[in-house]
């Protein structure tokens, strides 16, 4: 697509500043990943970067962050934290995550640290080893391996829309369905306001 860079360097001005050349990697790489993914067409880049901007907030959060405090700890894995154990893993990313997602979504259980390792990550906030596994199976790269790839600018873009694919967002992208699209990349309806509030200035951005 022609100028996706000039679109992200306006709605995403800041996205270079975690990950040094994230935004020039994403639009270098979008005229081959949209062709391979049949995702081409301005509506369903727009419908896209609406839920990644949501989910990465602009390219600020591309990997998941666990400093939470025990009492966020509590508020966001309330099945996962007793209160004893939300003190000990207060600020503690590692501990967090090893916790709140080991055992589940493919990740075996502490004292493993696939629920670390596999945190969220990338455009759509990638999480478990099992959405890891399917997402390598789709684009061909190690991410079981290097699961940082998921945020490297050189192949951000690729997984992001590989995985908007696996979800089955595709179909609903392409009649401008934000509400369905939102239900299969995010299993549920968080952050719903915000990824319409997204998917309008994509959609302005883009001419549509």
């Amino acid at each position: 697509m022609s100028n996706l860079l000039a679109h992200l360097q306006r709605l995403w001005p800041h996205g270079d500043q975690h990950i040094p050349g994230l935004v020039e990697g994403i639009a270098k790489s979008a005229d081959a990943v949209f062709i391979k993914y049949g995702t081409a067409s301005p509506l369903v880049v727009a419908m896209m970067f609406g839920q990644f901007s949501e989910e990465c907030g602009a390219g600020l959060e591309m990997e998941e962050n666990g400093n939470y405090t025990a009492q966020r700890l509590l508020q966001v894995f309330p099945t996962h934290f007793t209160a004893g154990m939300a003190q000990r893993a207060a600020h503690n990313p590692r501990l967090v995550f090893d916790i709140a997602y080991g055992g589940r979504m493919g990740n075996a259980p502490p004292p493993s640290d696939d629920g670390y390792n596999f945190r969220g990550r990338g455009l759509p906030q990638v999480t478990g080893r099992e959405g890891y596994a399917k997402l390598a199976a789709k684009t061909g790269l190690p991410l079981t391996e290097h699961p940082e790839l998921l945020s490297d600018p050189d192949h951000a873009l690729e997984c992001g829309v590989a995985d908007f694919v696996l979800c089955g967002c595709l179909p609903f992208a392409r009649n401008g369905d934000v509400l369905n699209v939102t239900k299969r990349l995010n299993g549920g309806y968080n952050g719903l306001a915000d990824r319409r509030t997204w998917t309008a200035r994509w959609k302005r951005e883009l001419g549509i």
